[in-house]
């Protein structure tokens, strides 16, 4: 019985050795650890060159009114020059911003269009308000620059005064004094 055991401890004995260098090659059985596949950037989009701004252009940017806009829920809106087109207008509003071309439409209030046909800015003398034209919604309404509010008070002053002008097309005419 002894020479059963002390020969299965020397079968054991053999093995170890061998099964010991089995785990490093088991370890090296396993593939490699792929390196992470790293996405490419995309592209950056290529700038397509703006034309040339006409002479209404020019004149309907000289009438933009610049600066920044305080508008509702005290969101801003910044309105500036285009460092790289003449007669071409920047519109900023959070993390965006958007090159537009101005024209003056034929009721008076100035238009700034989104040269990527995404956004306009409406301008007149009291407010202005940015709109996505693709989705029908305003982005942000009831803003105002520094003149548009001083337009705002001179108006609202003359209100007050009782000087009002004229009545418009909808309004009533005042009854006639007897």
């Amino acid at each position: 019985m002894k020479s059963v055991v002390v020969s299965a401890l020397a079968c054991l004995a053999t093995l170890l050795p061998v099964a010991a260098s089995a785990q490093p090659n088991a370890a090296a059985a396993k593939p490699a650890a792929k390196a992470p596949v790293r996405k490419k950037a995309p592209p950056a989009p290529v700038e397509v060159p703006l034309p040339a701004a006409t002479g209404e252009q020019n004149a309907a940017a000289s009438m933009t009114l610049f600066g920044d806009y305080a508008c509702e829920f005290n969101q801003t809106v910044k309105v500036s020059m285009n460092p790289k087109y003449d007669g071409y207008i920047d519109v900023s509003f959070g993390k965006r911003q958007w090159t537009m071309k101005p024209v003056l439409s034929s009721t008076g209030a100035l238009r700034l269009e989104d040269v990527k046909g995404q956004t306009l800015m409406l301008q007149i003398a009291h407010k202005s308000m940015l709109m996505d034209v693709k989705l029908g919604q305003r982005l942000v309404d009831e803003c105002q620059s520094e003149k548009q509010m001083e337009a705002k008070r001179a108006y609202e002053a003359q209100q007050a005064m009782g000087g009002g002008a004229t009545p418009g097309l909808l309004q009533a005419d005042p009854p006639p004094q007897r």
